[in-house]
């Protein structure tokens, strides 16, 4: 008998991705810090974009209520 076939009927267990909150929300802080600190003019073009390109895919990771809260946070301070 073959190996593969001995656990044809068994599915592999599937990899669940974690991330520490914590750093997230670390994270996540020092960006809010550097967009309110350099003001969302004073943000050169390019890492303004990559703030808006992370933020939504790193509050993914949070609570739905704290992820929306921050990513209104974010909101605020790159429209001024």
């Amino acid at each position: 008998m073959a190996q593969l076939s001995m656990f044809a009927d068994q599915a592999p267990p599937k990899a669940t991705p974690t991330a520490d909150l914590d750093r997230v929300r670390r994270k996540l802080g020092a960006l809010l810090d550097e967009a309110r600190g350099a003001g969302a003019h004073g943000l050169p073009q390019q890492r303004r974009r990559l703030m808006q390109t992370l933020v939504p895919q790193m509050t993914r990771w949070l609570p739905p209520e704290e992820a929306e809260l921050t990513k209104k946070a974010f909101g605020d301070v790159l429209a001024d």
